[in-house]
């Protein structure tokens, strides 16, 4: 290999490494050791090399890539080989496709090839953009999500909805990149829920933007900021919205009034109480509510509340609306389930007996179609009936 290789190599790096040195190893390879120490401290953080795959963090995949390349070239190994106490250098490089897809296999072959090609020390190769760096500082924001067992019930409901056709996977067009919360979005091959919208925030250069709180499908949350996420979607052509009726925007037009409110969820709730009743018909006991704000706000506390049975709940589907008057709203829902009830007693803190009135035995596929028909203004023709657990027109 080429002295210009390794220069190459070592450019790629730089992003890694810390201010030069004087004197000691050549510039080059000061930032091949420092590139190579970064993998290092990786491996010790987490007891194993970076490895390729779609589950994994975009650094630890990028980590990945660059170690394939050091392996690939023997002036490296040399170089590294007193360094290399954890044994890191010895596999074989592995380029896995999934990688290959979320890095851009153009983007990547490029890379490759240029670490075996032309010498011409006056073009600069492997140098990020600020662009690029940007947006790889927004990627390593993302943190542990310490409540996303709160969302991992909205995260296998989309997947139904998907299995079932009820939501459907849309490009995301340029001009039509509006995020609200209680948006999906598929990002980097991951799923995300957009589970707070912050509010405006006056930029340097005058714009307004949002602090977002974003939960992804591995567990892991970001608080990027609203155009910081556009701009993720304009740089990902596989990132797309998943879109559904149920949970579009739903106005219903006219004058708002006094208690009405612009945006607002229609949530859907599942108990996690361990009282023997609501263990044994949990799939079919829900509670349906509005908030115009946070429905994870919302139900924070519900343990401590006899409105929620004094238990722990999960959130199983929520609707965005418009327009709507909330109180009206959730005595339509209770109106049209009032036959299905749950009658149940429990005490409350204080040893008292109360008796919830906003849980029903309704299926949760029935909830769906209800809103689908306040939606279409069709409900007023329905009913449920209980002992068929359906709506029925009359």
């Amino acid at each position: 290999m080429s002295s210009s290789d390794l220069d190459a190599l070592a450019a790629d790096l730089s992003e890694f490494a810390p201010p030069e040195k004087k004197g000691g190893r050549p510039a080059s390879e000061e930032r091949v050791v420092a590139g190579f120490e970064e993998i290092q401290r990786f491996t010790e953080k987490h007891g194993r090399a970076p490895q390729h795959g779609e589950g994994g963090d975009i650094f630890e995949r990028l980590y990945a890539v660059r170690l394939d390349r050091l392996r690939m070239l023997p002036e490296c190994r040399t170089l590294l080989k007193t360094l290399d106490h954890q044994g890191l250098l010895a596999g074989e490089p592995v380029v896995s496709a999934s990688d290959i897809a979320v890095i851009g296999a153009d983007q990547l072959a490029a890379e490759l090839a240029e670490l075996g090609e032309a010498t011409d020390i006056t073009v600069l190769r492997h140098v990020r953009t600020s662009a690029e760096k940007r947006a790889a500082e927004e990627v390593a924001d993302r943190k542990p999500c310490e409540d996303f067992e709160v969302f991992r019930p909205l995260f296998e409901r989309v997947q139904a909805d998907i299995r079932t056709g009820i939501r459907q996977s849309q490009p995301i067009e340029a001009g039509r990149r509006a995020i609200e919360a209680g948006d999906f979005f598929v990002l980097d091959g991951l799923t995300l829920y957009v589970a707070e919208v912050g509010e405006p925030l006056k930029t340097t250069a005058g714009e307004v933007d949002r602090r977002l709180r974003l939960i992804f499908s591995n567990g892991t949350e970001s608080n990027l900021l609203l155009r910081s996420l556009q701009r993720a979607f304009y740089n990902d052509s596989a990132a797309r919205r998943l879109a559904s009726p149920e949970s579009g925007q739903m106005s219903f037009g006219g004058e708002l009034e006094a208690d009405d409110v612009e945006s607002g969820t229609i949530y859907v709730l599942r108990s996690l109480s361990d009282h023997p009743y609501v263990s044994q018909h949990r799939s079919l006991i829900h509670k349906v509510g509005v908030t115009g704000g946070r429905v994870e706000a919302r139900i924070a506390n519900a343990e401590y509340d006899s409105t929620y049975l004094l238990a722990k709940v999960e959130v199983v589907a929520t609707y965005k609306l418009a327009g709507i008057n909330r109180s009206r709203m959730e005595s339509l829902f209770h109106k049209l389930f009032a036959s299905a009830r749950l009658d149940i007693t429990i005490n409350d803190r204080f040893g008292r007996p109360v008796q919830p009135e906003e849980w029903f035995l309704v299926p949760l596929f029935v909830i769906d179609e209800a809103v689908a028909r306040i939606k279409d203004g069709s409900i007023t023709g329905y009913t449920y009936d209980p002992s068929a657990a359906k709506l029925v027109e009359g």
